[in-house]
């Protein structure tokens, strides 16, 4: 329910104070209510911006697990559609990688936006306190007690909510992650020299499962949401903008890009959103610092390559919400004291599968013909060793919790 601060009056305090109204801290707070401990979300968009955003779709089987567990499952199973493998090409050379086969798992195809649709009416089920149209929000006492979040809402009028704790959900361009003293904060970031031009578009998908192609030129992937939405994107000049592209212009590049097999029996249309996306790699450490917890973009962005993005935050706050419960059920801290080593841990690694991901299949605008013999080896390489094969099934289906 979006609740109405206008009308409140006096100091409210609550345990979980999260900051940011986005699939993370959704599922934090679902997870944290059913639990039995009491929430507050402070998100500075509309609900409707929030359910219009195009995101990632593919889901590792933990995150449908701890999805799941929150009581969000039954679209995902209806709707989902289950992957096995997914299709890897460089210059016109394919090969498949067998989840099934290596795992013994599979991944689900689901839009980011179905879970927040979801997460919004499990939500307001539980009659949850989130606040729309937050402004200028500040902070005080983070490292003692009960912290205070001081802030403004659509009318102007300045509120002031007290905490046990409050996590930072707020994504990489919040607020929550500069509350962290820069002498306390170790920033690591890798900036690509490319991004992501993708459309949606009601069309049949090419292929039933994803194509990660390299090619002369560029990348170029073929996803979808449905039988009849695609989700496609190619590799992009990063001064650009989504207006610079005509649609006849990106179904040619699209089949330029994508193996000879798949591209001709491509079926084009208009788009119904068209964006570009920047790639980097940034984490930061440590993600907790007094009362403040960090999770999701707020603590690290991948570039989408490795399908991580989404599910990266969904470790992060299963690792965040078993820490809260822990404390508020048992008064054990360990597992809150220790939340950002544990978590950091698994992020390092899924952040070295996202850049090893995106070098792979990526073309550099600076490489030297060296570099690029490289790459192709590294495919060939990887198409010619099941254990090479193995380890990317492995890590895209997701390492364990």
């Amino acid at each position: 329910m979006d609740y109405k601060l206008a009308n409140l009056r006096g100091i409210l305090k609550t345990q979980v104070l999260i900051i940011g109204g986005g699939p993370s801290g959704l599922l934090l707070s679902q997870v944290l209510m059913k639990a039995g401990i009491e929430t507050i979300i402070l998100e500075k968009q509309s609900r409707q911006y929030i359910l219009n955003r195009i995101r990632a779709g593919v889901i590792e089987p933990n995150s449908v697990e701890v999805l799941k567990n929150a009581g969000i499952g039954d679209r995902i199973d209806a709707e989902g559609i289950k992957h096995q493998g997914t299709i890897l090409s460089h210059d016109d050379h394919t090969i498949r990688i067998d989840f099934q086969k290596a795992t013994k798992k599979a991944v689900t195809v689901y839009g980011q936006t179905e879970i927040t649709k979801d997460l919004f009416k499990a939500q307001d089920n539980l009659n949850a306190k989130i606040f729309h149209g937050i402004k200028n929000i500040r902070v005080e006492n983070l490292c003692e007690k009960s912290p205070r979040i001081i802030f403004d809402t659509e009318t102007d009028e300045q509120k002031y909510i007290e905490a046990d704790f409050i996590a930072g959900c707020d994504g990489f361009h919040g607020i929550s992650r500069s509350w962290i003293p820069e002498k306390n904060l170790s920033v690591y970031e890798n900036r690509y020299p490319f991004g992501w031009l993708g459309i949606l578009s009601e069309t049949p998908p090419v292929n039933d499962e994803l194509i990660y192609s390299s090619s002369s030129s560029g990348f170029a992937l073929a996803s979808m949401r449905s039988s009849k939405l695609s989700r496609y994107y190619i590799q992009c000049d990063l001064e650009t903008k989504p207006e610079d592209y005509t649609d006849d212009f990106f179904w040619l590049e699209l089949k330029k890009r994508l193996p000879k097999k798949y591209s001709e029996k491509l079926i084009t249309g208009p788009s119904i959103e068209k964006s570009i996306a920047p790639l980097r790699s940034f984490v930061v450490e440590p993600i907790q610092y007094g009362k403040l917890y960090l999770a999701g973009d707020a603590a690290h962005i991948v570039p989408p390559t490795g399908a991580k993005g989404l599910n990266l935050a969904i470790s992060d706050i299963y690792y965040l919400s078993q820490a809260f419960i822990t404390f508020y059920n048992d008064n054990e801290k360990t597992l809150l004291e220790s939340y950002s080593q544990i978590a950091l841990k698994r992020i390092w690694k899924t952040v070295r599968f996202s850049w090893w991901m995106t070098t792979l299949l990526h073309t550099f605008p600076n490489s030297s013909h060296f570099e690029k013999k490289i790459q192709s080896s590294e495919f060939f390489n990887l198409s010619e060793s099941q254990y090479a094969m193995g380890a990317l099934a492995e890590n895209y289906v997701g390492l364990p919790y």
